[in-house]
């Protein structure tokens, strides 16, 4: 499975996560691209992520390679106060919707674009619904997107719940959730199943770090070993069959090209079955 369309936005099938990388985002986002990436996910928020240093590697990409910026998919998110460290990208006494246009025109200089593929929510700022600031966040989002500054939006960290309440009221639907997808959960499958209906484009993160008893069960080592795949391709693999958008923030050069390869490994319709059941 390859690229994709979203409301005429061109999504690749996998998208490379720069969270945690610290001094070494630029090197690996460089690497990520030089092995065939063409989607960089990141976030405006210093305590997990280096925004600037995902533009620079950015930067020595399309330098040295020749690319041009509108080959690739960039996606960044706003984090509210809570989930900021000291490091922010916004004043923290002015508004919400004032802190999504100084994080974002920050995103812009960070990644030297004039332009976001995808804007997301980088959750909401409360378990269990969704809170004014919430929508004082995404309402800042959607003039964003309006204006022409995302082509599209997304929230992450949500239950379906809250995905429920925003379809509800958003003037500006979103086009992603992104989850961390756990197999004890069905893999997202509540979230997931929602998504689906609505046509939105489920994104799935640490579908192998948060999943690692499941990827040493027997089930998913069996179907590994009869496509001669390692099971990392499988779960991905899997993830793509089952309609996601996966991430990977693998640091190691192989496991980059073995990711992307597991774009073209076909599983069976019941292998597809039996991985959905895998409950780690």
């Amino acid at each position: 499975m390859h690229d994709r369309s979203v409301h005429g936005v061109r999504v690749p099938a996998f998208l490379y996560g720069t969270a945690w990388k610290e001094d070494d985002t630029r090197r690996l986002t460089l690497l990520a691209l030089e092995n065939g990436f063409t989607g960089i996910d990141t976030a405006n928020q210093r305590r997990h992520y280096h925004e600037a240093a995902v533009g620079a590697g950015i930067a020595d990409f399309l330098a040295g390679h020749g690319g041009t910026r509108d080959a690739l998919f960039l996606q960044t998110k706003f984090t509210h106060l809570r989930g900021q460290d000291h490091r922010l990208p916004y004043d923290p006494r002015a508004a919400v919707a004032t802190q999504v246009e100084q994080s974002y025109r920050s995103s812009l200089e960070h990644l030297g674009t004039e332009r976001l593929d995808s804007l997301v929510l980088h959750g909401p700022s409360s378990a269990t619904t969704l809170t004014d600031e919430d929508w004082q966040a995404w309402h800042a989002m959607e003039g964003i997107a309006r204006a022409g500054g995302a082509r599209l939006l997304g929230i992450s960290n949500v239950t379906r719940a809250q995905l429920e309440l925003l379809l509800s009221r958003a003037g500006v639907a979103p086009a992603f959730v992104q989850n961390r997808c756990y197999a004890r959960r069905g893999w997202d499958r509540e979230v997931r199943s929602l998504c689906a209906a609505q046509g939105i484009l489920y994104q799935g993160f640490s579908l192998l770090t948060a999943n690692a008893d499941a990827t040493r069960h027997p089930t998913l080592r069996a179907i590994a070993a009869r496509h001669s795949s390692t099971v990392a391709q499988v779960v991905f693999a899997f993830a793509l069959a089952v309609g996601m958008l996966p991430l990977t923030g693998t640091t190691r050069d192989a496991h980059m090209r073995e990711d992307l390869a597991s774009r073209d490994l076909e599983l069976r319709a019941d292998e597809i079955e039996r991985i959905e059941s895998v409950v780690g």
